[in-house]
Parts: C-alpha cells; sequence; structure tokens
C-alpha cells in the first residue's frame, strides 16, 4: 500500500478513517443478534447431568471461551429462552459488574439473558474483526448504555453502534496482527494454569494425602509413617504435626480503603487492589493507584478477599495498597509458596462466611487469624517451597510477558482500527 494512499482519510460519524473504507453499524456485520436465557433452577432436570455449556456474563474475559462453568440439559434448553450459539460467536455482557466484557466462542454453548450474541456473516467480516473493534469502541459504547444504578446496555444499542469497516481482507490482515499477539498471551495463561495444577498436585500429595519425603525419600504414609489422630482436625495427622491456626504461621494486614479522592488511573502513587475485581488468574492488574495508601501488601504477600465471594485469592508481584475488601498474609519463613498453595487447597472452607451478614458476606480479622489449619514442620514446608519456586517463577516471568503483550496490543488496537496503521493485504489471507 503506497504512503499517498495511507494518506487519504476522510471525516465519518466515528471519526478520520481511510478513504476507501465505510461506517456500518453492529447488525451489519451479522446475521443474527439475539441473547440466551435461563432455564428455571427449580426444575432439576434441566440443569442434573447437563452436557450442554451455559456460560454467565463474568466467564466472559475478552478472550476466547473454551468452557463453561455450568451446563444444562437437552430438555433445559428446549424448554427455556436459551438458545445453542455456534463456535466463533461473539458475545457482549449487557449488564452487571462485567458490563461491556467480550468474549468468542470456540464450543458450541449457549448463555444467560445478560449475554448479546452476535453471529457474524463471514461473507462479509471476520468474527475477530468485529470482537477487536467492539473491543477498541467498548468504553463508548458503555457511555450509551442506561440505569440508575449501574449501566446497562440492550441488543439495540449494540445492533446500532457504530463501527469502522473494511474490506474483509483488509479486516483479516488487521485482525491476524492482533490475534497473533492474543494466541501468545492465551499460550501463556494456559503454561501458567499447567504449572500451578503441578503445584496444586505437588501440595496434595504432601500435605493432604501425607506422601511427602521422609528421611530415606520415599512417600511418608505409605512407607509406614507414624498417624495420630487430632482432635481438632478430628482425623489423623503424621507424628510431629501440630494443628493451629492461620495466625500460628502468618502476619495478616487487613486492608483499608483510602478517601475516595486520592484514587487515580493515570499511574499516580501505588497500585491500589479493592477486591476481586482486579483480581487476575494468579496476579491482579493494576488498573486503580492511590496516592494516599493505609494498608499496605508487600512483594510475594498472598492476597485473600475477605468479602463475597470470601476466599479468592491473588498474589502481589508489587508492594501495593489494599482496601477493605482484601487482606494480605505473609508466612513467618522464606517459602510464602506453601502458603499460597494451602490456601488454594482450603479454599472451600471459607464458603461459609459468604453467608454471614443480611446482604454481603465477610470473614474478619479474627476469622482468618483462627482458620484452622494442620501445620507441617517449618523444614518440611521451607522444602516445599523450594521445590515449587522455579515453577512460581516461571509463572510469573510468563504473566510479565503477557502484560507487556497486553500494553502493546493495546496501543496497536485504536490505531489499527482508525486506518492510522495500515497492513499489507494478502490476496489469499486465510485464517490460521
Amino acid at each position: 500500500m503506497s504512503s499517498e494512499e495511507k494518506r487519504k482519510l476522510k471525516q465519518t460519524d466515528i471519526g478520520m478513517i481511510p478513504e476507501e473504507w465505510q461506517v456500518k453499524r453492529v447488525r451489519e456485520f451479522c446475521l443474527r443478534i439475539t441473547s440466551g436465557g435461563t432455564p428455571s433452577r427449580t426444575r432439576p432436570e434441566y440443569w442434573d447431568d447437563g452436557t450442554v455449556p451455559w456460560l454467565k456474563t463474568q466467564e466472559l474475559t475478552d478472550n476466547n471461551i473454551y468452557e463453561a462453568e455450568e451446563k444444562i440439559t437437552q430438555i433445559g434448553l428446549e424448554n427455556s429462552s436459551a438458545k445453542l450459539f455456534s463456535k466463533n460467536t461473539v458475545l457482549m455482557a449487557m449488564y452487571g459488574a462485567t458490563v461491556g466484557k467480550l468474549g468468542i466462542l470456540k464450543i458450541e454453548a449457549t448463555t444467560n439473558q445478560a449475554v448479546c450474541a452476535m453471529i457474524v456473516n463471514e461473507r462479509i467480516a471476520d468474527y475477530r474483526y468485529l470482537f477487536y473493534s467492539l473491543l477498541n469502541g467498548r468504553e463508548k459504547l458503555i457511555n450509551l448504555a442506561c440505569g440508575a444504578a449501574q449501566q446497562n446496555l440492550n441488543q439495540d444499542i449494540i445492533k446500532d453502534f457504530l463501527l469502522p469497516f473494511p474490506n474483509l481482507q483488509e479486516q483479516k490482515s488487521i485482525t491476524k496482527i492482533l490475534s497473533d499477539i492474543d494466541s501468545k498471551i492465551e499460550l501463556n495463561c494456559q503454561m501458567e494454569e499447567t504449572l500451578e495444577a503441578i503445584g496444586q498436585a505437588v501440595f496434595k500429595c504432601w500435605f493432604v494425602d501425607f506422601e511427602f519425603p521422609n528421611e530415606e525419600g520415599k512417600p511418608y504414609k505409605s512407607s509406614g509413617g507414624e498417624m495420630v489422630h487430632d482432635a481438632v482436625v478430628d482425623k489423623e495427622i503424621p507424628e510431629g504435626w501440630v494443628t493451629g491456626s492461620l495466625g500460628n504461621i502468618c502476619e495478616i494486614t487487613m486492608g483499608q480503603s483510602p478517601p475516595g479522592e486520592t484514587y487515580n488511573e493515570t499511574e499516580e502513587g501505588v497500585p491500589f487492589f479493592q477486591g476481586i475485581r482486579d483480581f487476575g488468574f494468579r496476579f491482579p492488574s493494576r488498573r486503580v493507584y492511590c496516592t494516599a495508601p493505609t494498608r499496605f501488601a508487600q512483594e510475594g504477600d498472598v492476597l485473600l478477599s475477605v468479602r463475597a465471594p470470601v476466599g479468592s485469592l491473588n498474589v502481589a508481584d508489587v508492594r501495593c495498597a489494599i482496601g477493605r475488601g482484601v487482606a494480605a498474609l505473609r508466612l513467618k519463613g522464606k517459602q510464602n509458596s506453601f502458603l499460597y498453595y494451602l490456601l488454594l487447597a482450603t479454599r472451600s472452607a471459607w464458603d461459609k462466611y459468604d453467608a454471614k451478614g443480611t446482604v454481603f458476606g465477610a470473614a474478619t480479622k479474627q476469622d482468618v487469624h483462627d482458620f484452622k489449619i494442620a501445620i507441617p514442620p517449618k523444614d518440611l514446608r521451607d522444602q516445599f517451597g523450594e521445590l515449587i519456586e522455579p515453577l512460581d517463577q516461571k509463572i510469573l516471568l510468563n504473566d510479565k510477558e503477557s502484560r507487556n503483550l497486553t500494553a502493546i496490543r493495546d496501543s496497536l488496537l485504536p490505531k489499527l482500527m482508525s486506518g492510522k496503521i495500515r497492513v499489507p493485504v494478502k490476496k489469499e489471507n486465510v485464517e490460521a
């Protein structure tokens, strides 16, 4: 493409775009735009042993979607407003805390009624191009949303939203660049999940099944290691272990929210994490900063959600401020990995705190301090930490690389979607 062609721009309702591009509404990209539905929860035949993936808005994370937390039955699908959507359907959350979040189906699935499903006309548009166009225009789209308590989108708002529309081959060229970056990020995420699963498996073997290596390097319990009954946890534990609480092995810092006027998104001050909204797979995203922090988590501290849902976990990868929805826990020792995997293994035990209170569940500092655990000897905790540390370091490095790639993608996105950066168009641009 010549430099002269690059300079030919025109003014449109969505700003300056290349002269040969068009402006189209989202509905013009699509064969159909609709939403899902929720089968009655009172009908077990709609849910029990379901095989049809059923997605909720919180499962839309601006990524490809390969699975769903819940599944409904074929009977539930046929007897509700739910519809089965095909692979490559573009999804957008219309309301709730995740309004505007996107996803691309990589499986056949259905959704609840809060998700807008866009089935792209692939003769004229690339589904990935629609996804990235909406990602780029999301803030403008959300500003069109209505709702007194929270911003709500609806299908009509989404259908009429204006987007730039190059020809199909240029769409594919643009999305090839962006999707290649996202594929590397996705690969990193898969590697992180695999590494963490290995860590969880080792923790279970050592501290749940009690098959940690004995003095001869053999599995403790199956090699005849002495077990004693403990009345506190009402089960047998290895000889030399004790029962106690998190407060016995951890330093605990409960978060405290600074004045709202000290928050910003311009990176002034220190990263601030109020609750699980910013939690990622292992590390939180740095969305909000604070210039007058009051409580801190140190790098490596385990971040525990103490407001519903109580028990969610992340790890601080930098010194940061924490709000009242978060507690920072630091092991009294050199290997914090043991603490993280311990809390992962006992996460379901925090569920009882979600039932406390009239509206939102919460755990107090005393609740966290008194959380009952079986405590192995310090040298065994340290041995586990030393074994797992290389895995955790790889997870950290992968996460940092993904953040850098995300920053590159985000900087390219508006330039590619406005035509400020043009990409070569191949005669046959086939999806990888």
